[in-house]
């Protein structure tokens, strides 16, 4: 039996639309979705905006009463998982269930539900906390819900590794399938930590840009006048599939997974190391992984923060990997639009690259204006641009050192 996997479906509910075709339509056209806060007043925060989820209606999806026992990011991974499951076209019947499972990465998880209740604990008193709280608050219950709404009961984990989360999702359901434990996965992230207390925290940390006058213009990877990132929520997933088995079924496949790689930079719990020897050492392994020489990867869908210390020692890692094709590599980063999904951000981009793959269209990073002397690679300024693409790079970095990697390719009933 082939241990190849393939990407057969696709989902994703992002700040630039609730579904992948509006997603990847406002990528292209360089849109941001940035803009002032909406879901709480931020008037006395240091940052006044983000790039919030817009006329999102989970009740239309899954019943009022069914939304409002699911946290706002478990409602976002519910969605794009049933968006993906229909692209897909693959039903979980009680025949193939148990071979069906579902990863879910989460970086901050039901941060939502639990401030919320916190306010009523404080004003109310302990016995009018919901009972939901717990199972609500828990980053695990987007990949729980998922499974009791579609039915699925294989591998079934909730991935968290910060920044990093949804990338390794789809990396370790990819690794879920090689190893013959399950047949089909989704495998994807989810975020909704647009609330007070995250915001502050952020803005303690000088995580976030400040740009209160031009929100739309504040995520700016790899500009020299970056000041931090944009907050962001949403969530993605994608169906992955044993080869044999989506042949088997008639799939539709719209990529291959290739390889991952994932790795620590045992360096500092929130700053990555300069010389990005960490996420240098996770690109590599995917690469090994794949068995692909660094000149065959054609597009890098980068993290891309717009923080200073992230896109300098992201662009240091690229040139050790990559050496002197490290400046003809593509390059681009989506959170320019985006906005930091956090452990959502990677399952996003993994759509991304994938739609990529298909079209051959690259998003741009918007709002490079000044280069930086010291990120000085090919990052598509601000128009999209049309090149021919086999194979993508996708990286993810998180706090706590975490690095990911995913390498996906077209798909050939040859070779990728």
């Amino acid at each position: 039996m082939s241990d190849r996997v393939v990407i057969t479906g696709l989902g994703c509910v992002s700040p630039l639309g609730n579904d992948v075709a509006a997603t990847w339509e406002s990528a292209l056209a360089g849109r941001s979705g940035a803009a002032p806060i909406t879901l709480f007043d931020a008037s006395s925060h240091e940052t006044h905006f983000a790039a919030e989820v817009k006329g999102f209606d989970a009740a239309a999806l899954f019943g009022r009463k069914e939304a409002r026992r699911m946290d706002r990011f478990v409602q976002f991974a519910a969605a794009a998982t049933q968006e993906a499951l229909r692209d897909a076209g693959l039903e979980v019947t009680v025949h193939n269930r148990d071979r069906i499972g579902a990863l879910i990465g989460s970086g901050i998880g039901g941060i939502g539900t639990l401030s919320a209740e916190l306010e009523v604990l404080h004003s109310k008193g302990p016995r009018r906390v919901s009972p939901f709280l717990v199972p609500m608050m828990l980053p695990d219950s987007a990949g729980g819900q998922i499974a009791i709404l579609f039915g699925m009961r294989g591998p079934n984990l909730g991935i968290i590794s910060a920044c990093a989360s949804g990338t390794n999702a789809v990396g370790e359901a990819f690794e879920a399938i090689r190893s013959g434990r399950a047949d089909a996965m989704v495998a994807g992230g989810a975020e909704a930590a647009i609330v007070p207390v995250a915001l502050a925290g952020f803005n303690v940390m000088n995580a976030c840009s400040r740009r209160n006058d031009d929100p739309q213009r504040a995520s700016r990877p790899f500009d020299k006048n970056r000041d931090g990132f944009v907050i962001g929520e949403g969530g993605a997933a994608l169906v992955l599939e044993a080869e044999a088995h989506a042949r088997a079924r008639g799939a539709h496949i719209l990529a291959e997974v290739l390889g991952y790689g994932l790795s620590n930079d045992a360096h500092h719990i929130s700053a990555p190391l300069d010389d990005g020897a960490g996420a240098a050492a996770c690109m590599s392994m995917a690469l090994r992984q794949a068995g692909l020489p660094p000149a065959d990867i054609d597009y890098l869908n980068a993290h891309g923060t717009s923080t200073p210390l992230n896109d300098r020692s992201e662009t240091r890692a690229v040139k050790a990997v990559f050496g002197e094709h490290a400046y003809d590599l593509t390059i681009s980063s989506t959170k320019s639009m985006t906005g930091h999904l956090l452990g959502a951000a990677g399952a996003v981009e993994a759509v991304l690259c994938v739609k990529v793959l298909q079209s051959g269209l690259i998003p741009p990073t918007i709002n490079y204006e000044t280069p930086d002397p010291e990120c000085d690679l090919d990052y598509v300024p601000n128009v999209q641009r049309a090149k021919p693409v086999r194979r993508v790079m996708s990286n993810s970095f998180g706090f706590g050192g975490h690095n990911g990697t995913l390498i996906l390719g077209q798909y050939t009933n040859g070779q990728a």
